[in-house]
């Protein structure tokens, strides 16, 4: 006898139509599972989220038009029963604690298998957690390190996207010129930028505001990420 089981709405949010074919491939042939909608960016999908309805929503992380975090805060408080998984080919520290925070209840790597993927998707859609290896053992660094690593992350949370953007090129050395031309702005931009970053740090030189950086763990050497 065959029992029957209840299929869970998906919807998939991501800006490469590749990794989006990728999962409807994979979904397709688990039974339990049912992709009702494709999203490929995080505008586009607090949009199709508010018609569709979804049991839970796959979303990368970084996305255009509202990244993940800022669309998970804005559906979880319109539709707090549905399931969110946080898909990223990043496994930052920041990035885990902020899609969780915003309401993820499942974090998972984009090499993730069938099984990981129908395992997070399960946990989500019954309001339960599951993290694929990489991100237990983040998570495991981060409660070790306790009150540590929630001060850093207090610290970091007084900074725009933007302002963060620019603290990590000072201190790795570049100039007002120089971050402006990575950035597509004026160095005299840059600059406005930098006057508000140390006044919010509290520091009146780039030296100050590069020993902030280091000291609150805003900056991490890349080796180190």
């Amino acid at each position: 006898m065959t029992h029957p089981y209840i299929r869970i709405k998906v919807v998939i949010a991501d800006d490469h139509e590749m990794v989006r074919e990728g999962l409807q491939l994979m979904i397709s042939k688990i039974d339990e599972l049912e992709v009702v909608g494709e999203a490929m960016n995080g505008e586009h999908l607090i949009a199709i989220t508010r018609t569709l309805k979804p049991d839970v929503i796959i979303m990368d992380v970084k996305m255009p038009k509202y990244n993940g975090v800022e669309a998970a805060k804005i559906i979880k408080k319109e539709f707090p029963q549905i399931g969110i998984v946080a898909l990223s080919s990043f496994d930052e520290e920041s990035l885990i604690l902020d899609m969780l925070n915003a309401g993820a209840k499942a974090y998972l790597m984009k090499n993730a298998g069938k099984e990981e993927i129908t395992a997070a998707v399960k946990a989500a859609y019954k309001d339960e957690t599951y993290y694929c290896k990489d991100v237990h053992i983040k998570l495991a660094n981060i409660i070790a390190r306790g009150g540590t690593y929630l001060e850093a992350k207090r610290v970091r949370d007084q900074f725009k996207e933007r302002e963060l953007e620019i603290i990590q090129m000072i201190c790795e050395g570049l100039s007002s010129k120089q971050i402006g031309q990575r950035l597509g702005l004026k160095p005299r931009t840059i600059e406005r930028y930098r006057d508000t970053i140390m006044e919010k740090m509290e520091v009146n030189n780039a030296a100050g505001l590069v020993m902030y950086a280091f000291k609150h763990g805003i900056y991490q050497t890349p080796e180190n990420r």
